[in-house]
């Protein structure tokens, strides 16, 4: 019995005997069983380093240090005193010969660590505008509605009961994501981006059913409510019940408490509409009906012959105005008016000819010389020879004498 307990002849106080990298391997494997943990703690000595966060998580009796990346606590960096639950794996570090916790996401604990985390996101978004922002009208009839929610059945059955009862087989997409703990912020805004990337879909809820402050603080995250105010296409926020207002609530364009209202409030009622129409078709019927008698009482009362003759005086006037006009621009008619302009500037032309001024007893003297005319008797002298054209004919004459006014 002893020597199969204790083989090579160990005893049982005997230690045995390792290499201390084994012994750092079985160290390792053995926290392999413990896994993913949350661990809530009050932080201590936090200090940045580069790209990390580095401090200890201490309760009574026991601490261990954590790591977890600067880009994971973005929204809620850890500050010394403040009460947190840190979700992680435990590691050993094999070089330092240390036990260390790696943080992949840390929240607060406690409603007071949440109401002032949520208070400064709300300080922020508040300095950027966001919460006074215009809030977009939600559609009439939505091609089709997106639905950001947990895995969780009741909340999607929920929307889709009440789906049923107000148009059954509406369009309707769902995107199942994780609501809450690490990662959801990423999950959550990442449907979000993707539902507003579909054209099809003309309005988005976010719908949860209900938790404690910690359990919605993913839906006060600041990130998601800039998603939000970013979206291009309308955003329902209906997070847990009535009593629950997560910040997501104040900067969507609609809140609702549940999200069995929020999927009355963006899914029309069949049976309404239907109701809608008939009285909407009444009521141009009427219309229509009213305008029929009015026009059949005011033919009524026309005069059919006065105004048959009314018309063919109006008609013959027109006729007898458009003839006239015809008239004016027919061939024979510009071609008669051109002739005449033609004779009366001809006519102008004969009355400033120098001809028919001489037929008037004048008459115009040339030296005999050179053919020029003479304008001033100072221009001869006595004995030049000159031509005297006059209207019929010409007479050559000396001159004897020269009398000048100038």
């Amino acid at each position: 019995m002893s020597a199969e307990l204790f083989p090579s002849g160990r005893s049982a106080d005997e230690p045995r005997r390792v290499s201390l990298v084994r012994l750092s391997s079985e160290i390792a494997r053995s926290l392999a069983p413990v896994g993913r943990v949350a661990v809530d703690g009050e932080v201590h000595r936090a200090t940045l380093r580069t790209t990390r966060w580095w401090f200890t998580l201490r309760d009574r009796a026991a601490q261990i240090a954590v790591s977890i990346p600067a880009a994971k606590v973005r929204a809620y960096p850890p500050r010394d005193g403040e009460r947190v639950r840190v979700t992680g794996r435990l590691t050993w570090q094999t070089d330092r010969g240390t036990l260390r916790f790696d943080g992949e996401a840390l929240e607060p604990v406690g409603e007071g660590a949440v109401a002032a985390l949520i208070a400064a996101a709300r300080q922020r978004l508040a300095a950027d505008g966001l919460l006074d922002r215009p809030r977009r009208a939600l559609p009439l009839l939505p091609r089709s509605i997106g639905v950001v929610c947990g895995a969780e059945a009741a909340v999607r059955a929920d929307i889709e009961s009440v789906v049923a009862a107000r148009f059954p087989g509406y369009p309707l997409t769902f995107l199942e994501v994780s609501v809450s703990g690490p990662g959801a912020v990423d999950a959550i805004t990442g449907a979000l981006v993707e539902l507003d990337r579909r054209p099809d879909v003309d309005v988005i809820v976010l719908a949860r059913g209900g938790g404690d402050a910690t359990q919605l603080l993913p839906f006060s995250d600041e990130a998601l409510c800039r998603a939000v105010c970013a979206s291009t296409t309308p955003v329902v926020s209906a997070i847990g019940h009535d009593g629950d207002r997560p910040l997501c609530d104040e900067v969507a364009d609609v809140r609702c408490g549940t999200p069995s209202i929020a999927a009355a409030r963006v899914v029309p009622d069949r049976a309404q509409l239907h109701a809608d129409l008939d009285r909407a078709l009444a009521r141009v019927l009427d219309a229509a009906s009213r305008r029929v008698d009015v026009a059949s009482s005011r033919l009524a009362r026309i005069d059919r012959d006065a105004a048959l003759v009314a018309g063919v005086a109006t008609a013959a006037r027109r006729l007898d105005a458009a003839g006239e006009r015809l008239a004016l621009v027919h061939p024979s008619n510009r071609v008669v008016d051109a002739r005449r302009r033609l004779d009366a500037g001809h006519a102008q032309m004969e009355a400033l000819s120098p001809r028919r001024v001489l037929e008037r007893g004048y008459a115009v003297v040339r030296r005999r010389d050179d053919g020029t005319v003479v304008r001033r008797a100072a221009g001869l002298a006595p004995g030049d020879v000159v031509d005297v054209e006059v209207a019929e004919g010409r007479v050559g004459a000396r001159v004897e004498d020269v009398e000048s006014d100038g």
